[in-house]
């Protein structure tokens, strides 16, 4: 205080410059170390004499000094004194910040050309020690306005801004479905706040899983945020509903369980069952099972609450079944010719499809197969299905027809090679007809034997004309037939012959126009010759010229129409 009383002095009395810079605020963390810069954290200027750090005029006491080259030394005499210390470019250090050293501090550097006074303002901040939500409700009844509970922002500086959320969205207040009260305590000793914030919330259905928060920010700006807490929403039951529980449809033999579920909370948990006319009263459940059911149980069931009959429902059950009777249902027999009558008959719970097989292959018409004159190729197994929806019902019989054996073919040609004869016999009949020859052929190939029929090649060189015959026999009967098979001998010798006869009729042809020509050319050359005389005879009379000249005439004539006849 003499030092600065001597400055003052001294400025009165030489005119030393004084100046005083503007304040500069400084945020520091409760509890923490804080730099209270002297020159704005330059260094001091060279000239300057010491440093000396002071509470604002308001308050006395000196806090620390620094002459230039010699360490700092602490002047306080309260508290400060083992809190402050000194850096080198005047910045002085204060520890274990409390809400006190909320003040206004004051760095003096006197220097050869005057005095400077830098005023730094010091703001500590604390962030709350706790965020916690108590006093929370039990449950939660729909439609009345409720206290969710308190959240507690602990021992802050400022006081915290407490936000309220559901499922992470802001609530804000409204005053009728949201109500939220907020309050802030300070502590008597430590100057620290809490703020209380009180949330009051109407309740809907669709709050059964909300979630509730609070929360504030922290000195950086982050978010702190409480546990979550849920409640069970309590409300009276509006309506009923009746469900089945098996799945599936339902089938002669199954068990069927009935649930009764009403949208109250807590549920209920005594309901009335009305099945098939009977009241069945269910205490602590809201389920009702029928066993081993059947198609009478198909109908309507209904469900109420037993202190509230007025709230029921209701629900329609169809027991599916489907039983199929097919007659005749096992192998029958019979013969080729009769008639069969094949009855199917279905009982079921709805419309259902058929659908036929012959030995494992689609018939093209769903309708019962009818038989009005059996062939063999009628025999084989018939496989009925009738469905409806999942269910699935088979039925079979198995169809035989018999009869004696019957040849329906026998045919011969000429192999391949034209050295051996092929015969062929085919028949039909039930059971298989055995096929034999009268003759020791060689066995070629046999048929398999499909819808009764069955055929047989054998090759035979037959060395002469010779009558064959095919047998065929079964239990009931044997048929005969024969055909005639020419010796393959004998048809080569014909056809030599005939190529024979045919040469020596050309020879003849040929022999019979050499001959008609030869007579051409002698008619000719007796013509010349009579030609010839008669000319010299002209020259003696003109008469004999004349008539001579029609004469010859007449024999060109002749010999033309002679050579014509030749040449054909």
């Amino acid at each position: 205080m003499h030092l600065l009383s001597a400055g003052a002095v001294a400025v009165l009395l030489f005119g030393i410059v004084y100046q005083v810079s503007s304040t500069v605020t400084v945020i520091g963390t409760y509890g923490e170390t804080l730099e209270l810069p002297c020159n704005n954290g330059s260094p001091p200027p060279d000239d300057v004499m010491f440093i000396q750090w002071k509470l604002n005029p308001s308050e006395s006491g000196m806090m620390i000094k620094k002459l230039k080259g010699k360490p700092f030394e602490v002047l306080a005499k309260d508290g400060y004194s083992s809190r402050v210390s000194m850096m080198d470019n005047g910045s002085m250090f204060l520890e274990a910040l409390t809400l006190e050293d909320q003040k206004v501090f004051i760095c003096m550097l006197v220097t050869l050309q005057g005095l400077l006074e830098r005023h730094v303002k010091v703001v500590v901040h604390k962030d709350p020690t706790n965020l916690e939500l108590l006093e929370q409700a039990a449950e939660l009844e729909i439609g009345k306005l409720a206290k969710i509970g308190q959240c507690n922002a602990i021992d802050a500086n400022p006081a915290a801004n407490i936000t309220w959320f559901k499922n992470n969205k802001t609530l804000s207040h409204d005053g009728e479905g949201i109500v939220i009260d907020d309050s802030v305590q300070v502590h008597a000793v430590t100057g620290l706040s809490t703020t209380s914030s009180t949330l009051r919330y109407s309740a809907g259905k669709g709050d059964a899983d909300a979630s509730f928060t609070c929360g504030t920010l922290d000195l950086a700006g982050q978010p702190r945020v409480s546990l979550p807490v849920t409640f069970t929403i309590t409300y009276p039951t509006e309506n009923v509903s009746l469900k089945v529980l098996s799945e599936g449809v339902l089938l002669e033999g199954d068990n069927v369980t009935l649930r009764c579920v009403a949208d109250g909370n807590p549920a209920p948990t005594t309901f009335n069952f009305f099945i098939k006319g009977e009241v069945k009263n269910v205490v602590d459940s809201d389920s009702y099972t029928m066993t081993n059911i059947n198609r009478d149980a198909t109908g309507e069931y209904k469900c109420s609450l037993a202190e509230k009959p007025s709230l029921e429902a209701s629900i329609n059950l169809t027991v599916s079944y489907l039983n199929v009777d097919l007659s005749p249902s096992e192998e029958v027999v019979k013969k080729a010719g009769d008639t069969l009558v094949v009855a199917l008959k279905v009982d079921s719970s709805g419309d259902h499809k058929v659908s036929w097989t012959k030995d494992n292959g689609l018939l093209k018409a769903d309708q019962v197969p009818t038989f009005k004159n059996l062939t063999y190729s009628d025999a084989g197994v018939y496989e009925g299905q009738v469905t409806l929806g999942p269910l699935r019902r088979v039925v079979s019989f198995q169809l035989v027809v018999e009869g004696a054996p019957v040849i329906t073919l026998l045919t011969k040609r000429l192999g391949e090679d034209g050295r051996h004869k092929v015969l062929t016999c085919e028949a039909e009949g039930y059971p298989k007809p055995t096929i034999t020859w009268s003759v020791n052929g060689t066995w070629l190939e046999e048929t398999p034997y499909i819808n009764g029929k069955v055929s047989q090649k054998i090759t035979v060189v037959p060395s002469a004309n010779l009558t064959v015959y095919c047998t065929v026999s079964n239990q009931f009967s044997q048929q005969m037939q024969s055909i005639n098979v020419s010796s393959l001998f004998e048809e080569v010798r014909m056809d030599k012959q005939d190529q024979s006869d045919n040469g020596d009729q050309t020879k003849l042809a040929i022999g019979i126009v050499a001959g008609l020509l030869l007579v051409g050319v002698i008619v000719g050359l007796a013509y010349w010759i009579y030609m010839k005389r008669s000319k010299q005879g002209s020259w003696k009379t003109g008469e004999l010229e004349n008539g001579s000249s029609e004469e010859e005439k007449k024999l060109e004539e002749k010999v033309e129409e002679n050579s014509q006849k030749a040449e054909m």
